[in-house]
């Protein structure tokens, strides 16, 4: 797989000159100075790894990932790869920005939805280490977490009985069956009385004046209500914000520093973020807010702000595979949790109740988790042979959440080529 030394230290001699760029250009600002420092900093970090790569005999991954993105009509997608806790390739494909002309890369921040959930749990396992809580600490009632007065009179007693560990694997008692209400908000409005845009004390009102669809802990149905609770549990033990809590106790141990919240209009995109597509002929929206606008579907139909702990968070592929090497067990990097921590969250449960934050676990040792949002679709797995990546798009197709077994498939395929992986570590060229 790799090319001669010669073209090594071609590209060793290439980082050293790149290197004596500066970093910022004389902002007044000393935020915005701060800010783009980082920006370029990271840039070179990008131009440095793309070199490093491109110096290698990567074709075969290149023409399998750009294969699979223009048979899916993907306007940008991008690839990392660890293998034994390095990170070995770390590639970009198509567009991040069409109308800017900005190729995509794996440095970039994308929306990863429900791949924020993987987040959330990490965080609530943080709080069971340090004795807070545990996965059994019930979540409402008189003596639950969240006992507020209004929280006492529920409408289903069964509410009560609800737990942290029936929140993290999706088995609260809440279906979609008359659709996901997380993105049903003139629903809400209406049951509540409360005006848009919502806050999730309106999501709070709204469960305990409505009937469970099963017994807690019977069974997992998939709920994104369930991890948005989760965010608010997390915020009021902690007290302090759900986001800042995650910053300081999951990512900065992980020497992540860039992942955030993200807007949910076009607007509110971070400078350093990709620009998200839809297929030409979707048809616009009302907005989240309550405004009665139409928007398109991408910006302006989900309160990102409101989804957060469920499916809120933008993050680079390389920031994932960061977070990834600190929780999955292997010995060669510290994990930020504990092997308890992580067998809880890995768990194949008998019953067939879903694990901890990953969206399926196998006695094989292979752990994955996908998200779907509008203009985003994202997969993190981990195999048992050492080997975990990343693949994010910024484009929604009319295949959705299954976009993510053909991500699985064209991965799979890429990687059976592969017979030698290159030995530097390419997380070494990001602080930490």
């Amino acid at each position: 797989m790799f090319r001669s030394f010669v073209k090594f230290t071609f590209v060793m001699f290439i980082i050293f000159l790149l290197l004596l760029i500066p970093s910022f250009y004389g902002f007044h600002s000393s935020m915005v100075q701060n800010k783009m420092a980082f920006l370029e900093n990271r840039r070179i970090n990008g131009l440095i790894i793309r070199k490093l790569v491109e110096s290698q005999n990567t074709d075969l991954l290149d023409r399998s990932f750009e294969r699979f993105r223009e048979q899916n009509l993907l306007k940008g997608l991008a690839v990392a790869i660890v293998k034994d806790e390095k990170l070995v390739f770390a590639k970009g494909y198509g567009s991040a920005d069409v109308e800017l002309k900005i190729a995509a890369s794996p440095e970039q921040l994308f929306r990863i939805a429900s791949v924020s959930k993987l987040v959330t749990a990490i965080a609530v396992m943080k709080l069971v280490e340090s004795g807070k809580i545990t996965l059994e600490s019930k979540v409402f009632g008189k003596y639950g977490i969240l006992n507020k007065d209004k929280q006492f009179q529920t409408k289903d007693n069964r509410l009560e009985n609800i737990t942290v560990r029936n929140l993290l694997n999706h088995s609260g008692g809440w279906t979609q069956r008359y659709g996901d209400i997380a993105f049903l908000p003139r629903i809400v409005s209406d049951q509540t009385g409360d005006p848009m845009p919502l806050t999730i004390s309106s999501y709070l009102k709204f469960v305990i004046t409505r009937r469970l669809h099963f017994a807690p802990g019977s069974a997992s149905a998939y709920s994104n209500l369930g991890y948005m609770i989760l965010g608010e549990v997390i915020a009021k033990v902690a007290k302090t914000s759900y986001e800042k809590f995650v910053k300081e106790n999951v990512l900065k141990p992980a020497h992540i520093f860039d992942m955030q919240l993200g807007g949910s209009f076009e607007s509110e995109k971070q400078l350093d973020e990709v620009r998200y597509y839809q297929p030409e002929d979707a048809q616009p929206v009302e907005a989240y807010d309550g405004s009665g606008r139409m928007v398109p579907k991408i910006y302006g139909s989900t309160n990102m702000t409101l989804l957060g702990s469920a499916g809120g968070w933008i993050a680079s592929p390389i920031d994932l595979l960061k977070l990834v090497v600190v929780i999955d067990g292997d010995p060669r990097i510290k994990d930020i949790i504990s092997a308890k921590s992580i067998a809880e969250m890995t768990h194949v449960d008998e019953k067939g109740l879903d694990p901890l934050g990953w969206r399926s676990t196998n006695e094989h040792g292979e752990w994955w988790r996908t998200g779907t949002l509008p203009g985003s679709s994202a997969l993190v797995k981990r195999e048992p042979n050492g080997i975990s990546w990343v693949m994010i798009s910024n484009t929604s197709n009319y295949k959705g959440p299954h976009l993510a077994i053909e991500m699985d498939r064209a991965m799979t395929g890429a990687l059976k080529k592969i017979t030698k992986w290159p030995d530097y570590d390419l997380f070494e060229f990001f602080p930490k």
